[in-house]
């Protein structure tokens, strides 16, 4: 238990379908307990990449590509938001690491529960256990809830 008294939710957040499945379990949690969340979103830059990347377009026109820390603060922020709507007090934390796992168990060591979705953006569709979450089930101080989108 957070010494502040207030149940503490830590969520992998990565934007994925399951992620937010994950997300609006939690929120719907910490309201019941009048808790509050700690949102993880884990990027890396990819080796021998040049950010930002420009691109040419089919019609000859120039796009920049965003980078991975900027997707990975956007969908944070839409995460926040969510929180924020539903009177959840939530607070971001961005990590820039090689193991997302890693970061969500770091980000735990105050936590009462820890929330995460079954599976992220990679990966092979039919696992039913990404390695992310086997790794956080399998290593985590607290309990640990996988959630399945409906999908």
């Amino acid at each position: 238990m957070t010494g502040t008294g207030s149940f503490l939710i830590i969520v992998g957040f990565d934007g994925s379908e399951h992620s937010r499945a994950a997300l609006t379990w939690a929120l719907d949690e910490a309201h019941r307990r009048n808790g509050q969340l700690r949102l993880v979103t884990a990027w890396n830059k990819p080796a021998m990449a040049w950010y930002p990347a420009v691109l040419e377009t089919a019609a000859g026109e120039i796009a920049a590509e965003e980078s991975p820390e900027h997707i990975a603060r956007s969908l944070q922020e839409d995460a926040l938001k969510s929180a924020e709507n539903a009177g959840v007090p939530a607070a971001g934390r961005l990590v820039d690491t090689h193991s997302p796992a890693s970061a969500i168990l770091d980000a735990a060591s105050d936590a009462d529960l820890i929330v995460i979705g079954s599976r992220g953006h990679g990966g092979f569709p039919g696992l039913q256990l990404g390695s992310v979450s086997a790794q956080v089930v399998n290593h985590a101080e607290c309990p640990v809830l996988v959630v399945h989108s409906k999908a």
